[in-house]
């Protein structure tokens, strides 16, 4: 079930925090961001509702995170939205709905990061702290996270659908980039955890560098390079290198080549949206392009910079 807009209002959510978190519904309250699950709306200086609006997935993403972020939080060095209550369906509003704190900064695809040394070192510093070994029950990954082959469908769709549109300058270029990630070992250490959608609208910003991540609604456990392609579509140009010496333990050649298969898809997604926007879906934003089209550029220069060369065979 899915909402519209003008079913969520300040009377609503008020009347929502009456009913069963009284001691909050005096609080400030206004309207913060619309996402792409979620309304968001500031309550007070610290803390935020969120409210599912736009699919109908949000409900147990909302659920997920209740459950497992608080968990996780105190090792992260960045602050993230910890959920603080959790609201059920009622006759007012038939979903799940959260409480969480609220982190201050500008979403990355508005602010984007320009201090890249600093950048990239806090991004490899969080992702350090967030990807240890996950518990048993810890969720699933949907479609993220297994074997990079296994999206080869939805790969050809997005770049063909790209290349029509006039999106990508090289698609053999893009091509060469997923199907060598595709053809990398896959990923044998434990289950990590890992956020699961490190894309610039949930990167906060600040003074140029990272100071927040946000959405922790597909957090999921799995093999580290599906948030180690955040490298490419979130970091100024020339910081990659960086980021993967930062960030420990030292990813190897197999795990840098399926994350750049991982951003390629995310940047396929990103210059879509950006390009067209998703038909009923604010969250769908025209920002989303340009962060994109940068990875894509990044991502097609520099397919075997961070491999091995390897001497071919002189003739005579």
């Amino acid at each position: 079930m899915t909402a519209h807009a003008t079913d969520i209002t300040a009377e609503l959510v008020r009347d929502l925090l009456r009913e069963q978190h009284p001691d909050l519904a005096d609080r400030p309250l206004r309207l913060g961001a619309l996402g792409w699950d979620n309304q968001v709306w500031r309550l007070g200086d610290d803390l935020a509702v969120r409210l599912p609006w736009a699919t109908a997935s949000a409900d147990a993403l909302l659920r997920k995170e209740h459950a497992w972020l608080p968990g996780l939080a105190p090792r992260l060095p960045l602050p993230v939205p910890v959920p603080q209550r959790l609201g059920e369906p009622s006759e007012r509003f038939p979903r799940p709905w959260i409480v969480t704190t609220w982190v201050r900064g500008e979403p990355a695809d508005r602010a984007p990061a320009t201090r890249a040394a600093d950048a990239a070192v806090t991004l490899a510093a969080f992702l350090t702290a967030l990807h240890r070994p996950a518990p048993d029950g810890a969720p699933e990954g949907r479609d993220r996270g297994g074997p990079l082959a296994d999206t080869a469908e939805h790969f050809d769709r997005g770049l063909s659908s790209a290349t029509e549109l006039g999106l990508t300058g090289d698609p053999d270029a893009v091509r060469a980039v997923w199907e060598d990630a595709a053809a990398a070992p896959e990923w044998a250490g434990p289950r990590l955890w890992l956020h699961g959608d490190l894309h610039p609208a949930n990167v906060l910003t600040a003074h140029g560098s990272f100071c927040g991540v946000i959405d922790f609604g597909d957090l999921f456990a799995g093999d580290p390079a599906y948030d180690l392609a955040a490298g490419w579509v979130l970091l100024p140009d020339g910081a990659t290198g960086l980021f993967h010496k930062a960030y420990q333990p030292a990813p190897d050649a197999a795990t840098l080549r399926r994350a750049r298969g991982w951003a390629v898809l995310r940047a396929l997604a990103g210059v879509h949206i950006g390009h067209a926007g998703v038909q009923g879906r604010p969250g769908g934003k025209p920002t989303w392009g340009p962060p994109a089209h940068a990875a894509l550029r990044r991502l097609t220069a520099s397919a075997t910079a961070d491999r091995p060369s390897v001497a071919l065979p002189r003739n005579g």
